[in-house]
């Protein structure tokens, strides 16, 4: 019988942990061919002796792996820092002890093993906290700041959880990654959330705050995502020439005046500022070497001469229905191609003149033009 290393994926084998750790074995098993000189009986004995042989050299093998972890792993009551445990309950007595989170309560169950939270493995520190539509009642416990290493907080799709964001979060100092979406929280955006630096990502749509948006939090130079959407934010768009590179939304609020012109000096690729009441220029957002992929204004009260803007020529989509612009569009939207634009909307403004023909322009139906003032041309009626 001659034997060769198996083309075949090899086996992969998963242990799993209940301390949440994943380690990977790979297999290796040999191919190989069946003597032809053996009548039929004889290879199918042989082929079920190899079966059985490489069955339990496999069982074996794995059974000395776990072996030598399980001599190493830490036990279940070791799995749990004291003080994030007695942080961890009274987050759970702060909520009233919900059903949501019963597993919390569970007997032999370490507070790493518990839902919605995940520890860091070697110091069993509480690293993320999870809580996703979850029926629970009341305003964000202020022990939540009592995480000196919390690097993710998601509290998102539960209505009942109102209040606002307590200042024991600025303690948080390792927190990147802040997600307060989708709930009844209310009152004005906390200034001290600019306090934590080392956010990335912050989402706090879809809830009520109200009052304006404070001068500080543009100032968060690390954020890659700025959502405060849907809420009821009103005032103008402070200044953000302190700010990074991230993508900004501000959409569905009632803010109003001018955008600041420091919005038009950044790197972002997705601006939307749409349904708000913001008026005057905005053609500074505009130029072909700017990165900006996706531009969002419609629904306002914005006014500037399109014809002499140039379009980012990345660009997937640019809604700029509903508002006061006029001019004409300008030819080079049709260059407009890297990409390729997927969204385009001048539809309600006041531009005039024909409509350029091209591959960009031609695509998109009547309903994403008419309601100017004097615009004509394909797909609109001709011009006279």
């Amino acid at each position: 019988m001659s034997c060769k290393s198996s083309s075949h994926p090899a086996r992969m084998w998963k242990l799993s942990y209940p301390f949440k750790w994943h380690g990977y074995v790979q297999v290796s098993k040999k191919m190989c061919s069946i003597n032809p000189t053996l009548n039929p009986t004889q290879q199918s004995t042989e082929t079920k002796s190899k079966d059985n042989m490489d069955t339990k050299l496999t069982l074996s093998f794995l059974s000395i792996l776990l072996l030598l972890f399980s001599s190493s792993l830490p036990t279940s009551a070791s799995k749990c820092s004291t003080r994030d445990r007695k942080v961890l309950l009274a987050i759970y007595s702060h909520f009233g002890s919900p059903a949501a989170l019963s597993s919390w309560r569970a007997p032999g169950v370490a507070c790493c093993d518990w839902a919605g939270v995940d520890c860091y493995m070697n110091s069993n520190r509480v690293r993320n906290l999870y809580f996703d539509k979850l029926n629970i009642s009341g305003t964000i416990p202020a022990a939540i700041g009592d995480f000196p290493l919390l690097e993710s907080l998601t509290m998102t799709n539960m209505p009942k959880l109102i209040g606002n964001i307590p200042s024991s979060f600025t303690n948080l100092k390792r927190l990147v990654f802040l997600d307060l979406s989708r709930n009844s929280l209310s009152g004005q955006i906390p200034a001290f959330l600019s306090e934590i630096s080392s956010l990335t990502f912050l989402d706090l749509s879809y809830n009520k705050f109200s009052g304006s948006i404070p001068p500080s939090i543009p100032k968060l130079r690390g954020v890659g995502a700025l959502i405060l959407s849907h809420n009821q934010l009103t005032g103008p768009i402070p200044d953000f020439s302190s700010f990074g590179d991230g993508n900004i939304f501000l959409q569905h609020n009632m803010l109003s005046g001018p955008i600041p012109k420091s919005l038009g000096g950044l790197g972002w690729s997705l601006l939307d500022l749409s349904f708000n009441r913001l008026s005057g220029d905005a053609s500074f957002l505009f130029g072909a070497s700017t990165p900006a992929t996706e531009i969002h204004l419609q629904h306002n009260l914005i006014k500037f001469d399109m014809s002499h803007i140039t379009f980012p020529v990345r660009l997937t989509q640019l809604e700029l229905n509903n508002n006061y612009i006029y001019g004409s569009i300008p030819a080079q939207i049709n260059e407009v191609t890297e990409f390729g634009l997927e969204r385009f909307n001048v539809s309600y403004n006041l531009l005039c003149g024909k409509i350029p023909e091209g591959v960009v322009t031609q695509k998109f139906p009547i309903w994403n033009y008419f309601h100017n003032k004097c615009l004509c041309g394909k797909p609109l009626p001709p011009c006279k």
